[in-house]
């Protein structure tokens, strides 16, 4: 079983993370959540260390390098310098930084320097950069609007791809590059009737990607047809594989007992690039009571 301990530990600021909703489970409420007698809700695992990391600011609770990452450890090229202006909406961009004292202007002309002659940013941020995402070489993995402080946003929004800009905030100097951008994923709810509803079509269990979250005795005791069985707990054994069990660019439907396990594990496939994504609202158990008495509550 994983330990809460194998969680991600939170070093930014309460100021950047006011917009952010974390995929761990200590920052969610079970108060209302309804376990069978045959288990206890403690049993259940936080996601062991989530292999992307969640799109957050400086400084930088960033612990593990994103998806696109694996094999390529460090993503380099030499860097050059620019203004920029090419603001991109509904984008989520992969960004890497460096951060410096606001008053430590003779080390940000230097680390400049250093740049433009071929010295790679992810190298310099592991030796002088103040971020805590240092220790990932300054990744800070895909970032999307709403998520950083107004100046760090409009620096990265409007950097072309590959060039370190340099911009300054309350917390400092930075340099930033950013390397890749893709359509920003949706994540939402949806009501029990209307998956009821959709439910009734057989193409869209043919078609559609569902996910069931709950524990195989839970299962036993009430069911939706169409949906593949991931328990939680075995998230070790399915994790790592996920992208290849299922498309990233497919609707996906994840369902639990009262949405919010399934609601944990829909922002997490957003991490790992699912597109659309989408978390049954009140689990099994609201869609027993509002769409389908014939399901079981438990």
């Amino acid at each position: 079983m994983f330990r809460a301990s194998q969680l991600p530990s939170l070093s930014c600021p309460a100021a950047f993370l006011s917009n952010l909703r974390l995929p761990i489970l200590s920052s969610l409420d079970f108060s209302s959540f309804k376990s069978p007698p045959s288990f206890s809700f403690s049993k259940f695992p936080p996601l062991p260390r989530l292999r992307a990391p969640v799109a957050s600011p400086f400084p930088s609770p960033f612990s593990r390098r994103p998806p696109s990452m694996v094999g390529n450890p460090r993503l380099r090229g030499k860097a050059s310098f620019s203004a920029g202006s090419t603001g991109r909406e509904n984008k989520e961009l992969l960004v890497q930084h460096l951060l410096v004292g606001e008053d430590n202007l003779k080390l940000l002309l230097d680390l400049q320097q250093r740049l433009s002659g071929g010295d790679d940013l992810s190298d310099l941020a592991v030796e002088y950069s103040i971020c805590p995402s240092k220790e990932n070489g300054g990744m800070l993995g895909w970032v999307r609007r709403g998520q950083t402080v107004p100046e760090f946003e409009e620096a990265v929004f409007n950097a072309p791809l590959n060039k370190v800009v340099r911009c300054k905030t309350k917390f400092g100097w930075h340099l930033l590059q950013v390397l890749s951008e893709r359509e920003e994923s949706i994540l939402q709810d949806i009501e029990p009737e209307e998956l009821h509803s959709k439910m009734q079509d057989p193409s869209f269990i043919e078609g559609a990607q569902l996910i069931d979250v709950r524990e195989p005795e839970e299962v036993a005791q009430a069911s939706l047809p169409g949906f593949k069985i991931l328990p939680l707990q075995q998230f070790g054994t399915w994790g790592s594989v996920i992208t290849d069990e299922f498309d990233p660019q497919k609707d996906t439907y994840v369902l639990c007992h009262h949405g919010v396990r399934s609601l944990q594990v829909a922002k997490w496939l957003q991490t790992q690039g699912f597109k659309r994504v989408f978390n049954v609202s009140g689990g099994i158990h609201a869609y027993a009571l509002k769409a389908d008495p014939s399901i079981p509550t438990y």
